[in-house]
């Protein structure tokens, strides 16, 4: 039975205020071994916030790693002993000044596997409710609501390519299978158990 890869031994190279880089030496039975550099995150939730009348509540900031404006849904990093859903509850006020009467879980996954070991955790927050001022530390933050249309069609034309974005919307496709979106290119996804 071939021997399976594993890690060696790690070391952090930098520790900044919310995630650590660290150099890993791994196993690797036919190579020997390899040198790995992973960013180590506390993982992140986010939601699809829907209003009334099939309208989605996201949030317009500024991203210096794609160097533009963009639309996202609200989303953050995981505080010390919160849950995920303690954290996106928390993060829908802060980044949108709405508070959500329900929240439920759509799909976690790791946005960038081969460099961190970050998991986003997604979920549906419903029965939205105004809580006063978005009360978040990030500067330059808006609130912008589009019909879930609109946010559809910006996905698919590429304007918008945030992932938790895009597996927001089409996790909450899967729960409407009669609605979920259709183009030329693409058939109806319907779930699987």
């Amino acid at each position: 039975m071939k021997e399976a890869p594993g890690i060696i031994k790690g070391e952090i190279l930098y520790r900044g205020p919310f995630f650590k880089l660290r150099r890993y030496l791994v196993s690797d039975p036919g190579d020997g071994e390899k040198e790995r550099f992973i960013l180590e995150h506390p993982g992140a939730a986010a939601a699809i916030p829907l209003l009334p009348g099939g309208r989605v509540l996201l949030v317009r900031q500024f991203r210096p790693a794609a160097g533009r404006m963009t639309l996202e849904v609200p989303a953050g990093k995981l505080e010390p002993g919160e849950t995920p859903k303690e954290s996106i509850r928390r993060e829908l006020i802060e980044e949108t000044g709405y508070r959500a009467g329900k929240i439920r879980h759509l799909r976690s996954y790791y946005p960038s596997l081969g460099i961190s070991d970050e998991i986003i955790h997604v979920y549906l927050a419903e029965d939205l409710a105004p809580a006063g001022d978005p009360s978040g530390e990030e500067d330059g933050l808006e609130p912008v609501i589009l019909p879930l249309a609109e946010v559809k069609r910006r996905i698919e034309a590429g304007e918008i390519l945030d992932s938790k974005t895009v597996i927001a919307v089409r996790e909450y496709d899967l729960l409407r299978p009669d609605q979920a979106l259709t183009s030329p290119q693409r058939t109806k996804r319907t779930p699987t158990a």
